[in-house]
């Protein structure tokens, strides 16, 4: 295969920029027209891109500085948004600078100026590298599928529910449902359990976040699927910053094949901090022009936040419904395909007042069939040749 074939087939990085130094903007115009490289954007300051790092599903940083000495308070503003790996660029020698970054969390130090194949060439090592630490710190790198909708009353919190159940039952995998409806989340009611713990003790609880102290704060389905559900109070929820979050949703990652995150229907804070971490955005419409508008805004503030479009997935619900509109003018509507469709079936509102999901309730429903076929899509098994079906993890960013 020749290289060009090569540049063309491999997945570009996704790169911001910040902060200022000699030479940087020649280098960030280099980077803006190289075909490995997608910038997302640049600023000369954390906060005024924090919306960026916050919600751009970032792979590498690439920080800028005229200090002479670690800029440890920039570094930490931008770890408040994005676990990206860093990569700090100065335009003089600093032996100080280089020696402290050592220790500090940088994955890479590069002197201006440089030949821009060299940048380039730092951005992608630093991105295999962390992919690695990932896969070797435990063995589990999960997949965040984050299920969203602008409009409530879609059936956000039935699919969320559903589909997770699917995957800890039907699938095999060991999955976290995570409710980030945290004013007023119902996924505990949906599967008929009490919890008696939530995200908000988790988040409150002193000492650092690890998978031990996660698995303390989940309460366990009768399927096996694991939950850990909103604040049982609205006021709670103030709590749950974007930094927290950021944490339990990477401690999430090395603990569970699977994270299905239920979400409020705003893009406000902790759903900036979990679509940069998200593998699959499933977006759920349904056959009414009010939500099909909502939809649209939705799709152009993600288009603003540079989340991949190759990472949202369409989901039509209640797609049977004599309503006098058609998936096909859906399409239209929202200028993409429909990736899913999932029936109305009227053991769904029987299932949600029982607190049983229909995926286990009602296995052979036409709904149950649609929400498996989903699960086994977005989680494909992989076979090893010689052994007996294995299940693996399927990583978006891979």
């Amino acid at each position: 295969m020749s290289t060009a074939t090569e540049t063309t087939t491999r997945e570009r990085v996704r790169v911001y920029a910040t902060g200022s130094c000699e030479g940087f903007d020649k280098l960030r115009e280099s980077l803006a027209s190289h075909p490995e490289i997608e910038l997302v954007g640049a600023s000369t300051n954390v906060a005024d891109g924090a919306a960026a790092l916050a919600g751009g599903h970032l792979d590498a940083i690439l920080h800028a500085t005229r200090a002479a000495s670690l800029p440890a308070d920039e570094l930490a503003a931008i770890r408040e948004h994005t676990r990206a790996p860093i990569l700090m660029l100065a335009s003089g020698g600093s032996s100080g600078l280089l020696e402290q970054a050592l220790d500090a969390d940088v994955a890479d130090v590069l002197l201006l100026p440089q030949l821009v194949e060299n940048i380039v060439f730092a951005i992608r090592k630093s991105t295999h590298t962390t992919r690695r630490h990932h896969d070797a710190g435990g063995g589990r790198h999960g997949k965040i599928v984050t299920v969203f909708s602008p409009k409530g009353g879609t059936g956000k919190t039935v699919t969320a529910t559903n589909l997770a159940a699917a995957c800890a039952k039907f699938e095999g995998r060991k999955t976290l449902l995570l409710d980030l409806d945290l004013q007023f989340g119902d996924a505990a009611i949906m599967l008929g359990i009490e919890p008696e713990k939530t995200i908000y003790d988790l988040v409150v609880a002193p000492g650092e976040l690890d998978a031990e102290k996660l698995a303390g704060y989940t309460t366990k389905h009768a399927c096996g699927l694991e939950v850990l559900p909103a604040p049982l109070r609205p006021e709670d929820a103030e709590l749950v910053t974007e930094a927290k979050l950021g944490r339990l949703l990477e401690v999430a990652r090395e603990a569970f094949d699977v994270i299905v995150v239920d979400t409020s229907p705003f893009f406000h804070g902790p759903m900036l901090a979990t679509l940069d971490r998200t593998d699959e955005l499933l977006l759920l419409c349904s056959l009414d022009v009010p939500t099909l508008k909502n939809l649209r805004l939705a799709l152009q503030t993600l288009d603003l936040l540079s989340f991949p479009k190759q990472r949202v997935r369409i989901v039509l619900n209640r797609s049977n419904s004599k309503v006098g509109m058609k998936p096909n003018e859906v399409e239209g509507a929202l200028g993409m395909k429909v990736r899913f469709e999932v029936p109305s079936d009227r053991a769904v509102p029987l299932s949600v007042n029982r607190g049983n999901p229909v995926v286990l309730s009602e296995e052979s429903a036409d709904v149950s069939k649609a929400i498996k076929a989903m699960a086994k899509e977005l989680f494909p098994v992989i076979k090893e040749e010689g052994k007996k079906r294995r299940l693996l993890p399927t990583l978006a960013r891979s």
